[in-house]
């Protein structure tokens, strides 16, 4: 495991936990930050012991977007560091908080965002690609680009339309306005708000319903079934792919065990491994450009 400096990573009851931890700057975004996320999901992707990842913030704050400790130049980067470090997408270096959200969204297990207080910015945009969000009473959220000169970043563009819909995007993106937990439940950017006590009480009880109750194959390839349908053409993409993945899976050990546990009322014990078994049943998604 590498050493994390602004993350805290670890690992219990078959749920990882992956903190922001700089708590003296609202846990703000750098690339250090960015670095390490990606290293903390290589290794939940390596980990059959994991079954679910929640992602929290350390202190008052989730994360306050990008670090502008850089003053007016934060923005002004030319792409050249970031393309030696994770390559080129249309003749740029790769934003790093679009490096972020596709690295959550490749994941084969459940991701579940606990947010506390201000979620902002890539705060906000990287938490798009999780699979829940859950916010304390006091998160706050808000996608700010507009409000300093530059746009949404983390292929929010892509996400954030399919989470909430396109009119509540627009408003968002376009006001640039920080707003509270009950307006992101109403408008579906969250499922769950509760009292900032219950936030992680909250946030792993859905993920030990997950690790304790499923298929860990099953999960995996269900997550990727459901994101890489939103951009289907028709229903008759998802009926092809189900059609195939009920065949593969419904004939494999993980199908026999879970209908016998049914039958005998007792808790499952599935065999399969995600690392191993029907890793190409879903095409990669999200399908990476040719030659990056």
């Amino acid at each position: 495991m590498p050493d994390f400096e602004e993350i805290d990573y670890s690992v219990a009851d078959g749920v990882a936990t992956v903190v922001l931890d700089r708590p003296s700057r609202m846990n703000a975004f750098t690339g250090r930050m960015c670095d390490e996320l990606v290293a903390a999901c290589d290794a939940v992707d390596a980990d059959d012991a994991v079954r679910a990842l929640v992602v929290t913030g350390r202190g008052r704050a989730f994360c306050a977007g990008a670090d502008l400790g850089g003053g007016g130049g934060t923005f002004d980067d030319r792409g050249r560091e970031k393309a030696a470090r994770y390559g080129e997408v249309d003749g740029v270096g790769r934003d790093r908080g679009g490096v972020v959200a596709l690295r959550f969204a490749a994941l084969q297990v459940p991701v579940i965002a606990a947010v506390n207080g201000p979620a902002v910015g890539v705060g906000a945009t990287m938490t798009l690609p999780m699979d829940v969000r859950v916010a304390g009473a006091s998160a706050r959220f808000g996608f700010v680009f507009a409000r300093r000169g530059i746009v949404p970043e983390a292929a929010s563009s892509w996400f954030l339309p399919r989470v909430v819909g396109i009119s509540r995007a627009m408003e968002w993106a376009m006001t640039g306005r920080v707003f509270g937990a009950r307006e992101a439940l109403e408008g579906g950017l969250v499922t769950h708000v509760v009292p900032d006590e219950d936030l992680l009480d909250t946030a792993y009880g859905l993920a030990r319903e997950v690790a304790e109750n499923t298929s860990p194959v099953s999960v995996a390839v269900t997550r990727h079934m459901l994101w890489s349908m939103l951009s289907a053409p028709s229903p008759w993409e998802a009926h092809a792919l189900d059609s195939r993945a009920v065949v593969e899976l419904g004939r494999d050990a993980d199908a026999a065990e879970g209908v016998t546990a049914f039958l005998e009322k007792r808790p499952p014990a599935f065999p399969l491994r995600r690392t191993r078994d029907h890793t190409d049943l879903v095409p990669e998604w999200p399908r990476r450009p040719e030659g990056l």
